[in-house]
């Protein structure tokens, strides 16, 4: 029977952990398309759903250490709870990142509108696909999924590469517009972090599946 009660509060834990993606998700969402409509009430959205970030990862991190301490899991259970730990830290993060936007965007509806040579869109998609696919490989257990997002990560850096590059030379052709150019390389940045956490969660993934720490093979291969 204790076991039974175990396995019930792990699920419940993973049902936690994936509600939490799901407000992460929206704040990505709804960040950029305050930056691409210029709409204010998603910025209050933004905001407001940073509230329910923060409690929903102190209430997950609350559950997963009352079951360190009084289940004392092993092997495989109590990888599953460090990775869920450390997901909900990127989570939440992921948050954060979505505020920075929405912090420029709320900046540069004030201003009159630009067009900047900034793929805010491809590169909002992009890591929103990335995050999708991480917590289906934690959802199905699935380290080559999971695998998959790794290789995904590339694809956004380049954008970003790409981003800094046509903003730093619009910004020498448009001095005058410099602030609002400043404010999408900042964008840029902030979308390609939020793929790094997708990153994040999919290692963490693997951590949980197959025992194996693959930050530090990482961490070789670009040495």
């Amino acid at each position: 029977m204790p076991r039974i009660h175990f396995q019930q509060q792990l699920a419940e834990l993973k049902d936690k952990i994936l509600a939490m993606a799901a407000l992460s998700q929206q704040a990505l969402e709804a960040s950029v398309d305050a930056f691409l409509q210029r709409d204010p009430g998603l910025c209050q959205f933004v905001r407001d759903n940073e509230k329910a970030i923060n409690a929903a990862q102190r209430e997950l991190d609350e559950l997963a250490y009352d079951l360190l301490a009084k289940e004392q899991p092993m092997a495989i259970d109590l990888r599953f709870i460090l990775a869920v730990i450390k997901i909900n830290g990127d989570l939440e993060r992921i948050g954060d990142q979505a505020m920075s936007i929405v912090l420029r965007a709320a900046e540069m509806i004030e201003g009159d509108p630009v067009d900047l040579p900034l793929d805010i869109d491809g590169m909002r998609n992009h890591a929103s696909r990335m995050i999708r696919t991480a917590l289906q490989s934690l959802l199905d257990a699935d380290a080559l999924v999971a695998e998959s997002v790794l290789a995904m990560d590339d694809e956004i850096d380049r954008m970003n590469r790409i981003a800094h590059q046509e903003l730093t030379r619009f910004i020498q052709e448009h001095p005058e517009l410099s602030p609002q150019a400043l404010q999408a390389i900042i964008i840029s940045r902030n979308l390609e972090r939020i793929a790094d956490h997708a990153t994040n969660i999919a290692m963490d993934v693997i951590f949980w599946v197959r025992g194996a720490d693959v930050r530090h093979q990482l961490t070789a291969a670009v040495d």
